[in-house]
């Protein structure tokens, strides 16, 4: 008798697989980061959609592009009081930053953005929320499942070797995390992290925010 492949179980094969695939993106060559990434980000949507119904059902309507822009904003905010507390207390936070922000020189802003929009962004919330932290709730409860959910997101940074970028992945999973928990819509989840990217990563860095805006 064949048994049915249990919701965790999924979600622990596709977490084996993002941390190789995370450490081959991240510690391959720097010049074909955005190749691999894409790749990462086709390969773990993929699997999301395939195993896991909650991301076959994702739709984006009317009120979760809205709701998508509005949570954007918000963690936008966060990060900006983030950036200027990782440059003053955090060791090597300045260099870390830096680091961050030299990948988008690696290809036209616009073929960054596309990657992001279209392939990346929309991956990372079917598979970390669609597919793992759909599991994890299921198996452990709503809270747990968040709290681990955002573990494993934060965790699979590690591999970068940049101490913010793993606190700043922590932070954007735990944001994305408790919004799914709460009840908000995988599509309005995947506006919000795609709007995120493009705007802090290519449109408006936090380290170039406008002069008028420098409150801290």
């Amino acid at each position: 008798m064949r048994l049915p492949i249990s919701g965790t179980v999924r979600a622990a094969f596709g977490l084996g697989m993002a941390q190789a695939a995370f450490a081959a993106t991240f510690r391959g060559p720097r010049d074909r980061f955005w190749s691999r990434m894409t790749v990462t980000g086709a390969t773990l949507g993929g699997y999301a959609v395939a195993m896991s119904p909650e991301a076959r059902r994702a739709r984006i309507r009317p009120r979760d592009v809205a709701l998508g822009l509005g949570s954007a904003a918000a963690l936008y905010g966060t990060f900006w009081v983030g950036d200027r507390f990782a440059r003053r207390f955090v060791p090597g936070g300045e260099s870390d930053i830096a680091d961050i922000y030299a990948l988008r020189e690696l290809r036209p802003k616009a073929q960054i953005a596309a990657r992001l929009l279209t392939v990346i962004a929309p991956a990372e919330e079917l598979f970390w929320r669609g597919l793992v932290q759909q599991a994890l709730t299921a198996r452990f409860g709503r809270v747990r499942g968040m709290a681990l959910a955002t573990g494993a997101y934060g965790g699979v940074h590690i591999v970068t070797g940049n101490f913010t970028l793993f606190g700043a992945a922590s932070v954007a999973g735990a944001h994305w995390g408790a919004l799914y928990a709460l009840g908000m819509p995988l599509g309005a989840l995947v506006v919000s992290h795609a709007a995120w990217d493009i705007w802090i990563f290519l449109l408006q860095p936090t380290n170039e925010v406008p002069a008028e805006l420098q409150l801290i």
